[in-house]
């Protein structure tokens, strides 16, 4: 099955006009963590997360192609969203600063595929690493969720270029 439509119309704005407009949607943050065959952890703070599907159950996430991540997340085969809470905005900053070893300050577990979890998050789901599609700048991370847990902490949300928690 062919998806894709015929080529959209000019646009009329700059990419500075979209990124503003994209920022008055609000989302929830994100930490993308894993385990690599060295045992060495990496993460990255990412907002792009949504629910595909329930059956099976599905959630994606996405990464620009010039990260110096991606092959790391496109190679292993499983890791973990966690979604921050309100109180976790430093958690966002740390693992967004590049150089830094976030997982030498953040407080965290492993999971039962000896992944990653963040301690105190509003929610995290363990992805086994489905299927990863190029699409523009970005790689779209579709990954199949084998274990999630959730508590009732307020997310922190990212809206208008700045970190906020709900309440």
């Amino acid at each position: 099955m062919n998806t894709r439509s015929p080529r959209a119309a000019t646009r009329e704005f700059d990419s500075g006009q979209f990124r503003q407009a994209l920022g008055q949607f609000a989302t929830g943050v994100t930490v993308i963590t894993t385990r690599l065959a060295d045992g060495s952890f990496r993460g990255l703070t990412a907002s792009s997360f949504n629910s595909v599907s329930l059956e099976p159950p599905l959630v994606l996430w996405s990464l620009a192609t010039g990260a110096n991540s991606l092959p790391i997340f496109s190679g292993n085969s499983h890791y973990v969203i966690n979604v921050l809470s309100a109180e976790q905005g430093h958690l966002a900053k740390l693992f967004s600063t590049r150089g830094e070893n976030p997982f030498g300050v953040a407080e965290f577990e492993l999971s039962r595929t000896g992944q990653p979890v963040l301690t105190g998050c509003s929610a995290w789901f363990e992805c086994h690493n489905r299927s990863r599609y190029p699409e523009g700048d970005h790689v779209i991370f579709v990954g199949e969720v084998e274990h999630c847990e959730f508590s009732p902490q307020p997310p922190l949300v990212f809206h208008g270029g700045q970190f906020r928690g709900l309440r």
